[in-house]
């Protein structure tokens, strides 16, 4: 597992930022935590942005409020 790794955001070819992933697994999946109610298409969103940045293809975002674990799964199709 990865922790705080930073990942250059650019736009325009001018970089704007760093993206640090709370976790990447196996430098395969980037896993996000959350503490929400229930999912959103926002935090869908902002994982497709991760795996856009990141140039990785899956994700799992991981949410602990409700009882138990919840988590969905983002896939980005590869060009």
């Amino acid at each position: 597992m990865e922790q705080q790794r930073a990942f250059p955001v650019l736009y325009d070819g001018t970089k704007i930022g760093d993206l640090i992933p709370d976790l990447i697994v196996d430098g395969k999946v980037i896993a996000d935590t959350k503490v929400v109610a229930e999912f959103n298409e926002a935090h869908i969103a902002q994982m497709i942005r991760y795996l856009r940045i990141t140039g990785l293809e899956t994700a799992l975002n991981l949410n602990f409020k409700p009882a138990g674990l919840r988590w969905k799964r983002i896939v980005r199709q590869l060009p």
